[in-house]
């Protein structure tokens, strides 16, 4: 129910918000990859409709069920880091890219709207840690502090793969659906909002942006804590953080492509 109600919201919202833009269309339009237009709407669209598929998720389920406890947590994880994310994306300055660019501004004294984001996703990632472990009966401590960092790791992962259209969809549906099937909400309303999205993504009308890549990403690294614990919240803190570095150096896009099953992959559903 959860990834259906999250699915259907973020078609019909994103359909709403586009036919009536708020500030008007040309304040969510960019140009994409190849050239042409895009709308930025799919971002709000996916927000709310995850929010929405979480809320259905609380309202009809009991309290104690397997995977509630990161509904609360999944609600401000998402919002938060969407939130972060709306900012960078009508307000970013293009001048500072990537986490080196954006720490080095900081170095000179330049406080740019990516390293709020930053700032807001980690703040925003550390309390869903800490309403999972709290909901479990766990005290709070470092693993907690990991739990946040993997939520914001997790963010940042599916903002850097939303360079084409429906990469970060995909990767969003295929990290989610384990975890969805293991009864964690928040994987079920980042999938089936994901697959909301997916269509118009794919025929490059529309993309994630920044809102919608953290939140997705948000929703899904969520799910991935509350099924952790210090061990497994450590190894995926690794893993993110080496790819976050190694997205510094190496293209994405470039691997993929050249990687025959990738890109495949990548490239499946588009015109």
């Amino acid at each position: 129910m959860t990834g259906a109600v999250a699915g259907a919201a973020t078609a019909v919202l994103t359909r709403l918000l586009r036919t009536r833009p708020p500030g008007g269309g040309a304040r969510w339009t960019r140009t994409n990859h190849a050239g042409r237009p895009i709308s930025l709407l799919e971002g709000p669209g996916y927000v709310a409709g995850s929010a929405l598929g979480l809320a259905a998720a609380a309202l009809a389920s009991p309290r104690r069920q397997t995977g509630m406890g990161s509904v609360a947590a999944g609600l401000v994880a998402c919002v938060g880091a969407g939130a972060a994310g709306l900012l960078d994306d009508l307000a970013g300055d293009s001048a500072s890219k990537g986490l080196r660019g954006h720490l080095g501004a900081l170095r000179q004294g330049r406080v740019t709207t990516g390293a709020l984001k930053i700032a807001g996703i980690g703040a925003s990632g550390l309390v869903g840690a800490a309403l999972v472990d709290r909901d479990a009966g766990r005290r709070l401590g470092p693993a907690t502090l990991v739990g946040g960092a993997v939520i914001a790791g997790s963010a940042n992962l599916a903002n850097l793969l939303d360079l084409r259209p429906g990469r970060a969809l995909k990767a969003t549906v295929l990290g989610g659906i384990p975890l969805a099937l293991l009864g964690e909400s928040a994987a079920a309303s980042a999938v089936g909002a994901a697959l909301g999205a997916l269509p118009a993504d794919l025929r490059g009308e529309t993309m994630l942006g920044d809102t919608g890549a953290n939140a997705a990403g948000a929703l899904v690294g969520t799910a991935l804590v509350a099924r952790s614990g210090p061990l497994g919240r450590g190894v995926a803190l690794a893993v993110l953080t080496a790819l976050t570095l190694a997205s510094e150096r190496v293209s994405f896009t470039r691997v993929i492509e050249s990687t025959p099953v990738l890109r495949d992959l990548d490239a499946w559903g588009r015109p």
